[in-house]
């Protein structure tokens, strides 16, 4: 029989005594409570249970990773940067893990050449550098993408029973969103350089895009123009977009987004870099084999010249709901906040609008003639918004293609990956630290986490 066999089952011997004599105690310990409150408190058994129970875990796993003997491979080992490292000691290393708190004995290898440590076994386990097990930091990474690291923590703890600090959530969800974002680039290449298989065809996709701005520390916004009394900006835009397919229409003709369909990206990064990011999402959803691309997006020209450098020949659709609110506030402004005129100069024109008449909505505009200055310009600048965006304003069209008009999808997003995590009240963010955890958020909310863990196993 191998060693290694040998010692585990001596372990599981030994492990199967500890387990007897820690359920006696724990039995006797709960009869006791039972006797002094005169019930048995359901709750307070069950938590003590539990914790009971992680405890034995702990001691099965603390003997089953030190079953090798500490990783020990020999009086020398490749360092991996092409010399050889000589043993020094086995050195034990506390490590908190879903279970408890256990001890590793690993064997301890010096590289004169690299002038440091090398703990094979570390490597091994994925606990280089760190104290937390993967499946403690997978839990840390998926509540400090979900909401902010201090209820992380709380949660942690009331749920899991595990215990950490506050800063610990935060540095390890950041850690892994940067491993996400990683992960994610030689999806990039690879779209580039036209190695990516599609996922599927799809009959029609949807590539979604808009902005939302997030509150920065003073270092990240210092030197640009803000639109408040300061003059300095106090966020930075982060650029988002979504994918999402359709495959049918409802018994009413409206388009229906296809389930779980929809993946995000985004960061705060210039146009040009966001671009890139959005064409190869869109490459690995199957835009190279579909039969319809359509871009959504609001009036702003960034959106547009992404779609026109990144999906030629793609339907081009304004948010109509945009498009409706820019008359509403034109009509407010010429017209006065509670005027009646307002609301029936914009009511007439969403309807044009509606049915893609934009040449109407322009030349109705045309024939506005306020007197104050501000009204002027507003009138100036809408009319040029619907006079370039015409051609994406052909709702009618668009409605009888069975296509969406509306791009409350990636408004959502901005909503749920963006505004319900990084813009709470009193946070401030780095760029770098923003970006991180947007990489976790879409990761999560795409649909992609396991996909990603799994692969980061393997790897």
């Amino acid at each position: 029989m191998p060693r290694r066999e040998r010692r585990l089952k001596k372990i599981a011997q030994a492990i199967r005594q500890e387990v007897a004599q820690e359920i006696d105690r724990l039995v006797s310990r709960l009869l006791r409570e039972d006797r002094r409150l005169g019930h048995l408190d359901l709750e307070a058994s069950e938590l003590a249970i539990r914790s009971s129970m992680h405890q034995i875990g702990g001691v099965v796993l603390e003997q089953v990773l030190n079953a090798d003997g500490g990783g020990y491979g020999g009086a020398h080992m490749a360092c991996g940067q092409g010399h050889q490292a000589v043993f020094v000691d086995y050195r034990g290393k506390e490590l908190l893990t879903v279970l408890a708190p256990i001890q590793v004995r690993r064997a301890y290898y010096h590289c004169a050449g690299c002038g440091g440590g090398v703990v094979p076994k570390d490597q091994e386990l994925d606990i280089v550098g760190t104290s937390f097990s993967p499946g403690v930091r997978r839990l840390m990474g998926r509540v400090g993408g979900k909401e902010p690291f201090a209820e992380g923590r709380r949660d942690l703890e009331e749920l899991a029973g595990i215990v950490v600090r506050t800063k610990e959530v935060e540095r390890v969800a950041e850690a892994i969103g940067e491993q996400v974002e990683a992960a994610t680039r030689p999806e990039r290449e690879a779209a580039l350089a036209g190695k990516v298989v599609p996922l599927q065809a799809v009959p029609k996709l949807y590539i979604a895009i808009d902005g939302t701005g997030v509150p920065m520390v003073p270092q990240e916004t210092r030197g640009r123009p803000g639109k408040d009394e300061t003059g300095q900006a106090k966020t930075r835009e982060v650029k988002l977009g979504c994918v999402f397919t359709q495959t049918r229409l409802d018994d009413r003709g409206r388009p229906v987004r296809d389930e779980g369909s929809t993946t995000y990206v985004g960061a705060i990064e210039t146009a040009e870099a966001f671009g890139v990011r959005i064409y190869t999402e869109a490459v690995r959803r199957g835009v190279t084999h579909t039969d319809q691309v359509i871009v959504l997006g609001d009036g702003a020209p960034w959106i547009w010249g992404i779609a026109d450098e990144h999906f030629p020949g793609a339907i081009q659709i304004v948010d109509l709901y945009h498009a409706r609110e820019h008359l509403a506030d034109l009509g407010k402004v010429v017209y006065g906040l509670a005027s009646a005129a307002a609301k029936a100069w914009a009511a007439a024109r969403c309807e044009e609008l509606d049915a893609g008449e934009v040449e109407r909505v322009v030349a109705a505009i045309g024939r506005l003639r306020p007197r104050e200055a501000t009204a002027k310009e507003a009138v100036r600048k809408s009319r040029g918004y619907f006079q370039t965006n015409a051609e994406r304003m052909r709702y009618g069209r668009f409605r009888s293609q069975g296509l969406f008009v509306g791009s409350g999808v990636i408004e959502a997003g901005c909503k749920t990956i963006v505004g319900r995590r990084l813009k709470q009240s009193g946070m401030r963010w780095t760029v770098r630290g923003a970006n991180a955890i947007i990489a976790l958020r879409c990761c999560q909310l795409g649909g992609r986490w396991e996909e990603f863990w799994e692969a980061r196993s393997v790897g």
